[in-house]
């Protein structure tokens, strides 16, 4: 299975802290139905578990089985009929423009492009402090979104986006191309954009307690998280009229059901536009009434009529027509429906 190091190190600090601890030592093949429902409820009733541990604690449990079965290990998962409680989104949290000038007027000079950059841009961010210079085109105010850098139990892991979609090109607005030329004329760099201030790589978790929190509180907007910097551009980008697909593009989702999914209530309702066509649908219909099946069915018949006494006159015509020919004595044109060249004077045909 091949896991991104941070989702290895969380999946090991779950499987540690909650699996072991229960299912450590017992044999595969003796964890019941029973063993599994009486876990979940017991990690639920747990004070202090944010919302998504008990689920994601759930998963990792029904993958662990899954691939037992499918080893050979098992015949079935113990999992298959526990009932999983889901993960419950919580309520997003993003900025108005003004409030994320605010934010960028709060926190350190040599981060405020990295509030324009994530509020404006969408990046994440671990894709914000592994972004590179040579990843920036400021002249046509884009940036290509092709590695991060995340940090797991104290190492730097650097790499690619998580996904193939996660790897793009972001148009930027001016307002966050501004911001990053004031940057870099402010801090130059021939490698990472943002850097920690001795010009090393930025280590997020210090990067959040040093510049991060102070700059929220300052700003009067905490609690506010830098990934909602990221959920600030998607309600930017829809307030400015970008289509589910843009916006898909622009963040780097899979698929536009994400976006519909995580951000459908931000989108602009459609049900007046969709009624008041209905209503201009419905209005034609009673400005031109339909006839009845009656009425139908007679005119239809009459057209019928009309359309046999056209066409038995046309053929008429055309008969006439073709059967004319100059006086003469080739009488057999006239009784011959399959017309032939008029015998000339002096030719044998006359003779």
């Amino acid at each position: 299975m091949d896991l991104r190091p941070s989702t290895l190190a969380r999946d090991l600090d779950y499987l540690n802290r909650y699996l072991i601890p229960t299912f450590g030592e017992l044999e595969l093949s003796d964890i019941t139905v029973s063993d599994v429902r009486t876990w979940i409820a017991e990690l639920s009733g747990s004070l202090g578990l944010a919302p998504s541990t008990v689920p994601k604690a759930g998963q990792i449990m029904s993958k662990i089985m899954r691939s037992a079965v499918e080893t050979g290990l098992l015949k079935a998962s113990p999992c298959t009929t526990v009932r999983f409680p889901r993960i419950e989104r919580t309520e997003m949290r993003f900025l108005s423009p003004a409030e994320v000038a605010r934010l960028a007027e709060a926190i350190h000079l040599r981060y405020r492009a990295v509030v324009f950059l994530g509020a404006y841009g969408g990046l994440r961010a671990g894709e914000l402090f592994g972004l590179r210079v040579d990843r920036l085109d400021l002249a046509s105010r884009h940036v290509d979104v092709l590695e991060q850098v995340v940090e797991v139990s104290g190492y730097l892991h650097f790499g690619p986006p998580k996904t193939r979609a996660g790897r793009r090109r972001v148009p930027l607005p001016k307002v966050a191309a501004d911001a990053l030329a004031a940057h870099l004329k402010a801090f130059p760099s021939t490698d990472f954009v943002f850097t920690s201030p001795d010009g090393g790589t930025v280590r997020l978790n210090a990067w959040r307690q040093r510049f991060w929190a102070p700059a929220i509180k300052k700003a009067e907007v905490a609690p506010f998280r830098i990934h909602d910097l990221r959920h600030t551009a998607v309600a930017m980008w829809i307030a400015a009229g970008a289509s589910p697909r843009e916006i898909a593009s622009r963040a780097g989702h899979s698929s536009v059901s994400v976006v519909l999914d995580r951000y459908g209530h931000l989108l602009p309702g459609t049900e007046e536009r969709v009624n008041d066509a209905l209503d201009r649908l419905a209005a034609v219909a009673v400005e031109k009434p339909t006839t009845t099946s009656g009425e139908a069915e007679h005119t239809r018949s009459h057209r019928i009529r009309r359309a046999r006494i056209a066409h038995a006159h046309r053929h008429d015509h055309q008969a006439t027509t073709k059967n004319t020919h100059p006086p003469g004595n080739s009488e057999w044109a006239l009784e011959d429906s399959n017309l032939r060249p008029q015998p000339c004077e002096g030719c044998a045909l006359t003779n």
